[in-house]
């Protein structure tokens, strides 16, 4: 399988890290980048009725923009194309899908200082999320290489299976060949839950049986933390995160802790849209401890 990226981009710092980021990856994996400029990100059209010609002004507006983006193409180190458009729409986004079957997202995210509102790359993160289509974050001012020297995966004891669109990460995580350390944060110290992580980690694919990951269990109130406490004991480069569809109350607290993943985290972190696997769909059952004691959801 050879990888594609879509990276979303402009000219301002986020932006270019993610970019470059990127291109590291794709230079170990040989894969093709997309750089993919847009003005804005939104569930809605804002030419729906002024019409495309509308629209196509303002693409005619960027030219110059366009050329500038073809130059940075020029500088890196692995193929590339530039799309430009004005809006990125859940259309547009399953229409690239479409286009390159890319294998991921990149986005930048900026500072705290320089983080608004009114910022695509917000508006664009929300957007993808919501569709379930894996992404790669990646913080400005990351010291982290790229490719990566050590991933962690983030995982409980709640047996997984990965959505379509995250289906090559185990072939991803195998051709970046560096050591892969499963992570698990529980309130409160439990063995049976940590190795239970570990298989479900193994069950879902995501890493296969015989590449060796190492398993190492944190004890945190919080999740979020906890994982930061996991990324920054095991000196990794990438934090892996589940975005698994539960149920209503399940998916706020899961979004909160992946939300806040997202904004804290100092290094990238690859999230893949995964649901769960019933008890009787496992391929090994693990006895049912009962309660929440379980590990926290990610």
């Amino acid at each position: 399988m050879s990888f594609t990226f879509i990276v979303l981009t402009n000219f301002y710092p986020a932006a270019n890290q993610a970019m470059q980021y990127a291109a590291g990856l794709a230079h170990k994996m040989q894969a093709q980048l997309v750089l993919l400029h847009v003005k804005r990100a939104s569930l809605f059209d804002p030419y729906v009725f002024a019409g495309d010609n509308w629209r196509q002004a303002e693409l005619d507006a960027e030219a110059p923009t366009a050329e500038v983006m073809r130059e940075l193409v020029d500088q890196l180190p692995v193929p590339a194309t530039v799309e430009m458009a004005t809006d990125l729409l859940p259309t547009m986004a399953q229409s690239l899908m479409a286009r390159y079957q890319p294998a991921l997202f990149v986005l930048g995210r900026p500072t705290e200082e320089a983080a608004s509102g009114d910022q695509v790359s917000g508006a664009a993160l929300d957007l993808l999320r919501a569709a379930h289509f894996p992404l790669l974050l990646v913080p400005v001012g990351s010291t982290a290489t790229a490719p990566p020297h050590h991933i962690i995966i983030a995982a409980d004891a709640d047996g997984f299976r990965l959505e379509e669109k995250g289906r090559f990460a185990q072939q991803f995580l195998t051709e970046l060949g560096c050591p892969v350390t499963v992570a698990h944060v529980s309130e409160v110290e439990d063995d049976d839950a940590c190795a239970a992580a570990l298989q479900a980690v193994h069950n879902s694919g995501l890493v296969d049986r015989n590449q060796h990951a190492d398993l190492r269990c944190f004890q945190h109130a919080h999740a979020s933390a906890g994982i930061l406490e996991a990324a920054h004991a095991t000196r990794a480069g990438l934090i892996v995160l589940l975005a698994r569809q539960r149920s209503y109350l399940g998916e706020l607290f899961h979004r909160s802790v992946t939300a806040k993943m997202l904004e804290h985290s100092t290094v990238p972190v690859l999230l893949l849209p995964a649901v769960d696997v019933p008890v009787s769909e496992a391929t090994n059952e693990r006895t049912d401890l009962g309660g929440e004691a379980e590990g926290l959801l990610y």
